[in-house]
């Protein structure tokens, strides 16, 4: 009895159980762990069914990775667009005093993402041409509003004393917004961020109906020919790049988060 209590201890901390440290390394791979035992059954699964013609076809590597790296790059390049063009527009709202110009650019980017995703991508196909640049305004259209609004509500939030405090240090406004303004508002402009990665993430299946290609391909032809298997695998795939996209901006947010906060 007592060799079992002894030997206890050494379990525990070995498991990381009694370790605060090893729960939090824990905690923040548990989505990465999870995706990537998720994608193992699924290709095993996949890869243990009698395909026919039409299904090998599609759930081959060559395939699955085109369609994969189409996704990723209209999806990335959406992102850093949405970034480079809302983050300063958020920071000159959050600098006006003038009400007009902040519910313009309010209305402006709420008509993005009030427009359904399909709707707006198949309006702007419409209206200029089909195809990669067409799905990229689209994207960046819809994701625009939760980095925008973020941007302007994490530097509203900050103290007027804060503010105060830099001028009486002789910064300019340009130092305090980039050397203390900009940091502590880091944690919900990189929220935003995150949430526009998702949506655009999502938004970008149906860039296949302008020809614009990514994952949306699988699951709509999957549907029109009725071969399930493609429609799960192509189902899949998106979500998992969904929760790895949020993990990895998790990550950079907990990088980037002032020390204290």
């Amino acid at each position: 009895m007592s060799a079992s209590n002894a030997t206890m201890p050494v379990t525990v901390t070995a498991l990381g159980a009694g370790d605060p440290a090893g729960r939090r390394w824990l905690r923040r791979f548990v989505p990465l762990i999870t995706v990537a035992a998720v994608l193992a059954v699924l290709a095993i699964w996949a890869s243990s069914r009698e395909l026919d013609s039409i299904e090998a076809r599609t759930l081959n590597w060559d395939y699955i990775i085109a369609k994969t790296g189409e996704h990723l790059i209209l999806t990335l390049v959406a992102s850093a667009l949405v970034a480079a063009l809302a983050i300063p527009l958020g920071i000159a709202v959050s600098r006006s005093r003038s009400r007009i110009f902040r519910g313009a650019v309010g209305v402006v980017a709420n008509i993005g993402q009030a427009t359904p995703a399909v709707g707006l991508i198949i309006l702007l196909a419409i209206a200029w041409q089909t195809g990669f640049v067409t799905a990229l305004v689209a994207l960046v259209a819809y994701s625009f509003l939760p980095v925008l609004r973020n941007t302007v509500a994490g530097l509203d939030q900050i103290p007027a004393s804060v503010r105060e405090s830099a001028r009486g240090m002789g910064m300019t406004a340009w130092q305090s917004l980039r050397r203390i303004e900009l940091p502590l508002a880091s944690p919900v402009i990189i929220a935003g961020l995150r949430t526009a990665l998702v949506f655009a993430v999502g938004v970008a299946t149906v860039a296949t109906f302008i020809n614009a290609g990514g994952l949306g391909d699988m699951i709509v032809n999957g549907l029109k020919l009725q071969r399930y298997p493609v429609i799960v695998v192509g189902a899949v795939l998106v979500a998992s790049i969904a929760v790895l996209v949020d993990w990895l901006a998790g990550l950079v947010e907990d990088l980037v988060r002032p020390k204290g906060l």
